[in-house]
């Protein structure tokens, strides 16, 4: 590294990276699978980030951190003070379903990618059923006129 000052160049020591053995608690269709990934120390995580888990002995899987448990649960936190991080899946989501048909509404649930993009007006079939897309509710808050599948709490339709 040059010296400002002086202008010589001198032999500069980088700080290692401390990494510590995080647990993550994977939530995917009601079922929780533990994994332990190495991460930086003094990474800072947040509520709603996306994680990547490789934990070298199973399948790779995006996640999307819905919390972080210190002493308490947490919004954010360095990793190095964090005890568990609960997370979902994201890669394949699954997606609730209200169809209305003929006076009744009939109720499903697929698993669609997480990054599936699904839009009010949109035509689509689920077990023979053909339907036009309605309403979309966000997991966040509100409705949407589209949004991605891992997103969504649930698409209402009505059978075309």
């Amino acid at each position: 590294m040059r010296c400002e000052g002086c202008g010589l160049v001198h032999s500069v020591q980088k700080e290692r990276e401390r990494l510590i053995s995080l647990k993550v608690i994977v939530n995917k269709d009601d079922r929780s699978q533990q994994y332990f990934i190495n991460m930086p120390a003094r990474e800072v995580l947040h509520v709603g980030d996306e994680l990547l888990v490789d934990d070298g002995s199973r399948e790779v899987v995006m996640t999307e951190i819905t919390s972080l448990e210190t002493d308490r649960r947490v919004e954010s936190a360095q990793a190095e003070a964090v005890k568990a991080v609960w997370a979902r899946e994201t890669d394949d989501v699954p997606l609730k379903l209200s169809l209305y048909r003929k006076g009744r509404t009939n109720s499903f649930k697929i698993t669609v990618p997480g990054d599936e993009v699904i839009e009010v007006g949109e035509v689509r079939e689920v077990e023979h059923f053909v339907f036009k897309v309605v309403k979309i509710k966000l997991r966040c808050e509100g409705f949407a006129d589209h949004a991605k599948a891992k997103d969504i709490l649930r698409v209402w339709g009505r059978e075309i």
